[in-house]
């Protein structure tokens, strides 16, 4: 148990065992956060001028700022007295909460920037770059909070019992599945007054006739699911609302083999034409019209900014996995989560600055070596799940 729950959380061992020590969490914590930020703070700089002068990103800027700052006021503190763990404790989760809305805040960012000076193939691949990198230390940041502060946080009896922090040893998968589809299901009937049914299917070619457990997080996985049924459930709906055949079902194929843990969601939503499927994991291109950013709310809008599927990616790239869509235009899309079938090698996937990593955003786009046109006609056509 004390390996499986340590290997899926590389960065930070010593909180993933059940005899986890606050000192040795701390010790490591109060570094490796404020390098983690750090790194993450020099890199934003080699943005473009004009989109680090837009005021999201200031405000963003100025939350990690803040941030890193606090955690250096903890480099000589000794855990050894009796203030610092509990200090410490209350800035990790101050820090959390600051950082809540990083997601659509930046994402906010990055249309003011468009807003004002249009789209840029090259300051796009930059983006694109850029945030995935930025989004995934963000998942690591919170991933190591979350840990310390379910750990030895007030909440920890509040925990599920099985659960070490975030993590659980035996996460059933399919009630995992079931869980985020009744979710998408609820916010579906909501908009459509109607939902497709699930149809979930289990393979365990490792342990036949039992359920599939994995070690893993599960708010990860429940955020891939969620996204990925919410969509199939859009497609579907909007294809067959007015047929007087009902919804098909979405369904969901659940694998274990060897190496990998395979989802499957499928749908009969209309599909996806192949030259949009890229376009789906592109930060800067949305369909659906951008929400206003009210940070006065409690729940922050995402629809609309595009960022389900390539946040969802990084989710599942986080941990060694992937996440892949393949659609046939006219019938439907399946979307598939490929995650590690063994902890021991579900190692954190996380960016590194280096100096190749300048030269990414100072080297401008080589030229096609292929025919290409120009421009698409069929450009203003749109994808109406909100993939």
């Amino acid at each position: 148990m004390e390996t499986l729950c340590s290997s899926i959380i590389t960065g930070s061992q010593v909180q993933g065992r059940e005899n986890a020590c606050e000192k040795t969490s701390y010790m490591f914590l109060r570094k490796e956060l404020a390098v983690r930020l750090a790194n993450t703070m020099r890199e934003v700089t080699l943005l473009p001028a004009n989109l680090l002068n837009q005021p999201s990103v200031k405000l963003v800027q100025s939350w990690y700022s803040q941030s890193f700052e606090e955690l250096l006021e903890y480099e000589k503190r000794s855990p050894e007295d009796p203030h610092t763990l509990n200090d410490f404790l209350e800035i990790l989760i101050k820090i959390r909460n600051r950082h809540n809305d990083v997601v659509p805040t930046m994402a906010q960012g990055v249309v003011e920037y468009k807003a004002k000076f249009g789209f840029d193939p090259f300051i796009s691949s930059n983006v694109q770059y850029f945030l995935d990198r930025f989004y995934t230390s963000r998942i690591s940041f919170r991933m190591l909070i979350n840990q310390h502060t379910l750990l030895f946080g007030d909440a920890t009896c509040l925990a599920k019992p099985k659960h070490i922090g975030g993590i659980d040893p035996a996460c059933n998968v399919a009630a995992v599945v079931r869980d985020a589809y009744e979710t998408a299901k609820m916010l579906c009937e909501q908009y459509y007054m109607m939902a497709p049914e699930l149809d979930i299917k289990e393979i365990n070619s490792k342990t036949p006739q039992k359920p599939i457990q994995v070690v893993y997080v599960p708010s990860h996985l429940f955020h891939m699911l969620f996204e990925l049924f919410k969509n199939s459930m859009r497609a579907t709906v909007e294809l067959y609302e007015i047929s007087s055949e009902g919804l098909p079902p979405v369904k969901a194929l659940v694998t274990l083999g060897k190496e990998d843990l395979s989802i499957k969601i499928s749908d009969q939503g209309g599909g996806v034409p192949l030259r949009k499927i890229d376009r789906l994991f592109n930060y800067m291109y949305s369909t659906a019209p951008t929400p206003p950013l009210d940070l006065t709310q409690t729940t922050v809008p995402l629809a609309g900014f595009g960022y389900g599927l390539p946040i969802s990616r990084l989710y599942a790239r986080y941990f060694q996995g992937d996440l892949k869509l393949y659609s046939v235009e006219g019938v439907g899309t399946d979307a598939v989560i490929y995650l590690k079938a063994l902890s021991s090698e579900s190692f954190e996937r996380l960016p590194v600055f280096n100096k190749s990593v300048w030269r990414h955003y100072q080297t401008g786009p080589e030229a096609d070596d292929w025919s290409n046109p120009s421009s698409d006609p069929r450009d203003t056509s749109t994808y109406k799940t909100n993939r």
